[in-house]
């Protein structure tokens, strides 16, 4: 069998979602090729090296630069924050290396265009992990929908919710800062909930924002403070956010189709709520993450005394990716995502196949985010143009 070598930037809490993918793929796939954890990349080196040890990478590299171009290496997959993603696929695109990249995709519409027509130019496959498209009630649905089963779609709610920053003297961390993270939930959240859209509904065309910043300045945070991290202040000093708290998109798609996309990081009691709703002319759907394996269904053409919403436990064999797992009625967990994905584009490369989503999506996503900026800034709806 073939082995594909991997290089991941990054060995935080997305690099050990990711290593754990690579780790279990082969295990409960039928792969046409080994992922090997071959190199682990991270600026510190005694914390990286406990990392690849832990999760059983073969070599530490401190120098991303260094690491796109070896020889021995296929995959370089990206798990550092969105400031790193442009230039890190960049080098491995122009080194023939496939990328597998954590979302959102850039820092601007501009960076992801570059980056999916130069992936394209070299030929090499390319994947934005917008995992939750992986989790098998959520294929059900895009299965249900494709189906024709809830007809004409009129309306799309999406909501993506979290609280964790919502105490005044949480850190500056980069999540906070315009020039590492771009946006604040909008595109960190937003990129998800705009990808679920794209994905069910289709494609986006006119946009209109608002967006509202709740706390203006935090202390500056030491290192022990990160993703979902606190930490500590650094020395008493504070700092600016330069990033939104929240945002809200109306939206208008091709087909017709209106939506709403919300998201905060002030939601209290909601940790990491993602969740939609699809509402069309023979029935809808809606899913929230809290209960991923559920999938709740509505049919128009029910017999009227009958009607209601029905909870479908997708975790039969019939249901996508389950019959790599357990029996039914067994659930699976937010890792397994991740797991479906490095399996996909495992399959991908060998098969000479399109990875799903791709950096096309990506770039579309973006183009998304920013005319939502830009609507909020300029107090009107914004249509998009190709």
């Amino acid at each position: 069998m073939k082995n594909l070598n991997v290089g991941i930037v990054g060995y935080k809490f997305m690099g050990k979602a990711h290593s754990n993918a690579w780790m279990k793929a082969p295990l409960f796939f039928d792969l046409p090729a080994q992922p090997v954890r071959k190199v682990a990349c991270g600026r510190s080196e005694g914390p990286l090296r406990e990392f690849a040890e832990h999760w059983g990478w073969e070599q530490i590299e401190t120098d991303w630069k260094k690491l796109v171009e070896r020889k021995d290496v296929d995959i370089i997959d990206i798990s550092a924050p969105q400031n790193m993603h442009h230039d890190i696929a960049m080098g491995a695109i122009a080194n023939g290396k496939h990328v597998f990249s954590e979302k959102p995709m850039a820092m601007s519409y501009k960076q992801a265009r570059e980056m999916y027509e130069a992936a394209e130019k070299a030929g090499v496959k390319h994947y934005l992990n917008h995992n939750y498209r992986r989790c098998p009630a959520v294929m059900l649905a895009k299965q249900l929908i494709d189906e024709g089963r809830i007809g004409r779609i009129y309306h799309f709610l999406g909501e993506y919710l979290q609280s964790w920053i919502m105490d005044p003297d949480f850190p500056l961390t980069w999540h906070l800062r315009k020039e590492t993270a771009a946006y604040g939930p909008h595109i960190d959240l937003g990129s998800h909930t705009i990808d679920m859209a794209r994905f069910l509904v289709g494609e986006i065309t006119s946009i209109t924002g608002m967006t509202r910043q709740f706390i203006s300045e935090r202390p500056l945070p030491d290192e022990a403070a990160g993703t979902f991290q606190a930490g500590g202040a650094a020395g008493g000093a504070r700092g600016k956010v330069g990033v939104e708290d929240g945002a809200m998109m109306t939206v208008g798609f091709e087909n017709g189709a209106i939506g709403c996309i919300n998201t905060t990081r002030f939601a209290g009691g909601r940790l990491n709520y993602l969740h939609f709703e699809i509402y069309g002319d023979k029935g809808s759907l809606a899913w929230d993450f809290e209960r991923m394996n559920e999938l709740r269904y509505f049919s128009m053409e029910d017999p009227e005394h009958a009607r209601g919403f029905r909870t479908i436990v997708a975790t039969d064999p019939v249901h996508p990716y389950v019959s790599a797992w357990w029996p039914p009625g067994h659930i699976i967990g937010y890792e397994h995502q991740f797991v479906h994905a490095a399996a996909d584009f495992v399959k991908a490369i060998v098969e000479d196949k399109e990875a799903w989503p791709s950096f096309y999506d990506g770039m579309k996503c973006m183009q998304v985010i920013e005319a939502g900026i830009e609507s909020a800034e300029k107090g009107k709806r914004i249509d998009l143009k190709e």
